[in-house]
């Protein structure tokens, strides 16, 4: 199966409400999706979101990465030789890891297609259900008890409070989410970057002493304060999880290394794709640190990608893959189903993606 073309299109979603963290605010999904086309009848689809204030990524460039040195690298590979394809995607440019991400799912689409497998089967893995959490965005606390017995009514067990616009509310945000959510729900938060490390430690602090039961935190520290988040990590009675601070495989591999954090928060957007992924994780399982698989946020292609990562590898301990269920509308036909806090994987080979609704995507 011989790659003939690539083409790109903007699908557009409304947001059920404001996604708001201390780093943006976003009101829709609006991502690039990648359409690989062959010389059969199977196309595989990947999708990426622009994160500019994350990976640096926005859709002009996005879509300038893919057209001008992705796709003359991979025009004419076989799928099959699928190593040779997706090592083309990674070598095709530095950085710019949500282009190549896009094209990689695309690719393992395509690859599942051809031999008409589900990719989680391609990777070891069998059709099943996974639970995600639901993130509650930043806001008053007031604001995040109503958000949180809204996620409660919707059949939402674990929540991703957001947190760290103006740090002295914190506590207080949180005390208001435990007592909407009651002794039984999980709570993880991500700072997004907002503390500082000292700052950090005494807030999780505070937040421990007052028995709000925090499962973990999320980057407490700025991305490349690497030290800072070991002293954290070191210091602060609630596990931490790196986000920001691990993009490609050598920086899972430093902070395995340094021990600067409990976990690893794997995304496709910030690793490149499924690909560079699987890196990361052998590296994670060698080293006994276990990861989440979170997202951007985006719609249901590439996150029905992660969500076929996530069921063939147990050491993925924690899902935060709600992207989809943020969404007002789901345009995607085909592909995973997202019901409240479950996402039930299917059968159909590759991510199972057939298509679009018109109105939800204008292609190039």
């Amino acid at each position: 199966m011989k790659i003939t073309g690539i083409r790109t299109g903007i699908l557009s979603v409304p947001l059920r409400t404001p996604f708001i963290t201390a780093l943006r605010r976003v009101d829709s999904i609006k991502d690039l999706i990648v359409e690989i086309e062959t010389d059969s009848p199977h196309k595989g689809y990947g999708e990426a979101p622009p994160t500019a204030a994350i990976t640096g990524d926005t859709l002009e460039g996005i879509r300038s990465a893919i057209r001008n040195h992705i796709a003359p690298a991979l025009i004419g590979k076989e799928i099959e030789d699928f190593e040779a394809a997706t090592m083309a995607v990674q070598r095709a440019l530095v950085h710019n890891s949500s282009a190549k991400a896009a094209v990689d799912i695309a690719l393992w689409d395509l690859l599942g297609k051809r031999y008409g497998l589900p990719v989680m089967r391609l990777l070891g893995g069998t059709p099943r259900t996974i639970e995600t959490d639901l993130t509650i965005s930043v806001n008053d606390p007031q604001v995040m008890a109503r958000d949180t017995v809204n996620a409660l009514e919707r059949g939402f067990r674990c929540l991703k409070v957001k947190v760290g616009i103006n740090p002295s509310l914190d506590v207080e945000r949180l005390l208001a989410v435990r007592e909407a959510a009651g002794k039984e729900v999980r709570i993880r938060i991500d700072a997004n970057q907002a503390w500082k490390r000292k700052e950090a430690v005494r807030i999780l602090d505070r937040m421990e002493e007052m028995g709000l039961d925090i499962e973990l935190v999320e980057q407490p520290v700025r991305a490349e304060d690497l030290e800072g988040l070991k002293y954290v990590t070191d210091e602060s009675p609630i596990p931490v999880l790196a986000d920001e601070s691990v993009f490609s495989p050598s920086d899972a591999m430093r902070i395995l290394q340094m021990r600067a954090a409990d976990m690893i928060n794997i995304k496709l957007m910030k690793c490149g794709g499924i690909t560079n992924a699987l890196q990361i994780l052998s590296m994670a399982q060698v080293s006994g640190a276990a990861c989440m698989l979170g997202s951007m946020l985006e719609a249901k292609v590439s996150v029905n990608a992660a969500a076929h990562l996530a069921a063939s590898r147990g050491i993925i301990s924690c899902i935060d893959l709600d992207g989809p269920l943020l969404a007002a509308a789901d345009p995607v036909k085909g592909g995973a189903r997202f019901e409240g806090k479950n996402i039930i994987l299917n059968d159909a080979p590759g991510f199972g993606i057939e298509g679009f609704e018109d109105e939800a995507i204008v292609w190039d």
